[in-house]
């Protein structure tokens, strides 16, 4: 999977901010288009306003990260785009297509790892496979495919509680990969493992998305791991109702496990201005308008 990431200090030693930039690269055709996407939930007491009017659009092969402050409704946002829940008010376009319903080129990843305990690892791999009525010997050689491609190749006959947290979640990439779906959602799919496990996943990661040139949206609260992948970063807004703060660019050459990525004055200038626009949004106080 890929980053990008891009931008320099002034000369009074303030933090430059990119210029807003919802659409893709110039010239890149638009893999995903979200239109105006609103989102409400009932609770007991009150109706919470999860997303305010999201518009975005992520180019194909394109990594795009997705970062906001706690409770913003970045995977509220993830399970529109999966058409896992519908949205109030808006539309997902897939290849210029609306849609509502979960399809073939939408592969899911999430925190947890969803791994069912009483299969294997290649029984879970082939799960999704066998619902799609394939083959046995075709989803069998793709689920082999995929484990050895996230390294657990000689793990097939394993079960879940056998594994380790960072190996549980390959089963779960290697899962979503064997769908041969064309853009890959990816929710926290780091956040439960420990900090030298996730390192060494997002460098797999890389590799797994430089080998496949799948389109990504990584869901994520870490700024460090949002910079270290993606090519774009979309910064939601602190809620009530989320819109797209800004869209800050990376401008991190690739590939990125071939030097020290967090060693480079781009990466620091880059998570400081992702930075900069949570800290503002955090302390601003719900409603009141940037400009205020």
């Amino acid at each position: 999977m890929s980053n990008l990431a891009q931008d320099t200090e002034g000369t009074n030693g303030t933090v430059q901010q990119s210029e807003p930039s919802e659409t893709p690269p110039s010239g890149a055709a638009a893999k995903i288009e979200l239109r105006g996407i609103r989102k409400s939930f009932d609770t007991k007491k009150r109706r919470v306003d999860a997303l305010g009017g999201v518009d975005c659009e992520v180019a194909e092969k394109e990594f795009v990260a997705i970062i906001g402050p706690s409770g913003c409704g970045k995977t509220t946002l993830l399970r529109i785009i999966a058409s896992l829940i519908p949205p109030d008010d808006g539309e997902v376009l897939i290849d210029g297509t609306p849609v509502t319903q979960p399809g073939p080129k939408r592969a899911t990843v999430f925190q947890q790892f969803g791994l069912f305990p009483w299969k294997t690892v290649l029984e879970n791999v082939t799960f999704p496979l066998n619902i799609r009525k394939m083959s046995k010997q075709e989803a069998n050689d793709r689920a082999r495919r995929e484990l050895a491609r996230v390294g657990l190749d000689t793990f097939e006959d394993s079960y879940p509680h056998q594994l380790s947290g960072g190996m549980q979640q390959r089963v779960g990439l290697a899962r979503a990969l064997a769908t041969e779906a064309e853009i890959l959602l990816m929710d926290e799919p780091f956040g439960a493992i420990d900090a030298q496990t996730r390192e060494l996943m997002q460098e797999e990661l890389l590799h797994i998305w430089a080998d496949t040139q799948k389109t990504i949206v990584f869901v994520t609260h870490d700024l460090d791991e949002a910079v270290m992948l993606a090519d774009r970063i979309v910064v939601l807004s602190a809620g009530p109702a989320s819109t797209v703060q800004q869209v800050v660019p990376v401008g991190l050459p690739r590939p990125r496990w071939e030097y020290d990525v967090r060693a480079e004055p781009e990466f620091a200038r880059v998570r400081g201005e992702i930075w900069s626009l949570l800290k503002a949004g955090i302390e601003r106080p719900p409603g009141q308008d940037a400009g205020e």
